[in-house]
């Protein structure tokens, strides 16, 4: 079944609607009525989301059919918040699929209180490969572990943890041990800058504790890694310079912590984006919130617009098709009740777009 089922999802994305009338750039693959996250692909062309828990969806992660249509991943039971069973997904945001088809949720367990986990789940056997709990030593308080990258080379994952912004961090985690460390806390290549994010001509709204409306700064949550497992790309939501780390420094456990602070590189300028990705050309593609557009940085470390739509409100992430081509959503999370002062204001269709680089640069 599964080599018919590759041909048909390949055949669903490369027959679906035509291309957008506003730019001509991007294909509208498939339209969703529910809001998805993050989004991710397996080497067999399996498409993976998460479902956005700003919208508190029923499922945590589903898979696209080649039809479009959304089923729970890896199965209901595991969706299932109300489960009795001891293992359940929370609220998956990251998603990441390794080169083995092993796709890793980043639970942060904010729905129910839950501990934030890491969840691996064999694609080519069907069946759980790992959990990971992250100790409170690494997840404070107001810890909102958001986006991963998985290096195979060092056997470690990477967490973005935009926190409360002023303690904003990256989490290493030993997939050999199983242990974490939380590092460059508090770095300036983490914390947020003193801007605000406007979304036609609207910036975030959000009540705090007492029920005052501010603007938040969300620190780091962009992160990508290159196809050698090299170096590591990241930075601030709230931020227009994008830094990088080599892996090797990373994975180093008896590296002193303060030290990391010193192999930090300012790679280049950025819009202010949530979720990126990097393709084998050394292309880093990201949305560009404020302008419901997609760009690159580009190897000579530039960035370029590549499309613009309003279609394109806020791409919360995107990824590289087997193909080579990008997928990426679109959720509109600008509108939902957290980041709107608590006003629901979002309407479907929530996007699912791809890209052929080929075409386009």
């Amino acid at each position: 079944m599964r080599p018919l089922f590759i041909i048909f999802l390949f055949l669903a994305l490369g027959t679906s609607q035509s291309f957008s009338k506003d730019s001509g750039k991007f294909e509208i693959v498939a339209e969703f009525d529910r809001a998805p996250g993050n989004i991710t692909v397996t080497p067999d062309g399996r498409i993976v989301m998460s479902l956005h828990q700003f919208y508190k969806p029923e499922y945590s992660v589903v898979e696209v059919l080649p039809d479009h249509s959304l089923v729970p991943f890896p199965n209901a039971e595991l969706n299932r918040r109300d489960s009795d069973q001891k293992l359940r997904l929370d609220s998956v945001l990251g998603i990441k699929a390794d080169l083995a088809g092993t796709v890793w949720m980043l639970d942060n367990g904010l729905r129910s209180g839950t501990t934030p986990k890491l969840v691996a789940w064999n694609t080519r056997d069907d069946k759980l490969a790992r959990v990971i709990y992250l100790p409170e030593s690494v997840v404070p308080a107001n810890a909102f572990v958001n986006d991963l990258v998985v290096d195979k080379l060092h056997k470690r994952i990477y967490i973005t943890d935009p926190a409360g912004g002023s303690n904003a961090a990256l989490i290493v985690v030993n997939l050999e041990t199983g242990s974490a460390q939380r590092i460059l806390e508090g770095d300036l290549s983490v914390v947020p800058e003193k801007l605000d994010l406007r979304v036609n001509k609207r910036p975030l709204r959000v009540k705090d504790s007492k029920g005052k409306i501010v603007h938040p700064k969300i620190g780091v949550n962009p992160i990508a890694m290159d196809f050698n497992n090299q170096w590591v790309y990241f930075g601030s939501m709230h931020g227009t310079k994008l830094y990088r780390i080599h892996t090797k420094y990373l994975a180093n456990p008896s590296l002193p912590k303060g030290s990391l602070r010193g192999k930090v590189e300012r790679y280049s300028t950025k819009p202010l984006s949530d979720g990126i990705t990097m393709d084998k050309s050394g292309r880093i593609w990201m949305g560009e919130l404020a302008e419901n557009a997609i760009g690159i940085v580009t190897p000579k470390k530039t960035y370029k617009r590549i499309t613009q739509s309003p279609k394109l409100s806020w791409v919360d992430s995107l990824a590289i098709n087997p193909d080579g081509s990008v997928l990426a959503v679109a959720n509109q999370l600008h509108l939902s009740a957290p980041l709107n002062a608590g006003k629901q204001m979002s309407k479907p269709p929530y996007y699912l777009v791809r890209i052929n680089p080929g075409a386009t640069l």
